[in-house]
């Protein structure tokens, strides 16, 4: 591998870099709307089932059942934001390396 080589994997690292924050933020505006979402229709299906006279004790478990969708979803943005958050991570790391060979390179 040459220094050239090199500094162009530096910048498409750093390219790809550059793009990490407007992705992470989109996947955290994901995740929170994901949340928001569950959350209401959670409190929503408890007061439907207090309502309506369901048992106490099954009423958090059977709502709980009954937006497992929303649930999921939810889970699934969060997963994708926490992705996010640790490839940027990695491709921090990367560049590093390839910033430590090039620098090995040049006092060559």
């Amino acid at each position: 591998m040459e220094t050239i080589d090199i500094a162009q994997e530096i910048r498409r690292v750093s390219a790809r870099l550059d793009k990490a924050p407007q992705a992470i933020f989109y996947n955290a505006k994901a995740f929170a709307e994901a949340e928001r979402t569950y959350r209401m229709e959670l409190a929503k299906e408890i007061t439907r089932l207090r309502a309506e006279g369901m048992q106490a004790t099954l009423i958090s478990d059977v709502a709980r059942g009954n937006v497992a969708e929303l649930k999921y979803k939810r889970d699934l943005a969060e997963g994708l934001y926490r992705s996010s958050l640790e490839s940027t991570k990695a491709l921090q790391a990367e560049l590093s390396g390839l910033q430590s060979i090039f620098k090995q390179f040049n006092e060559m």
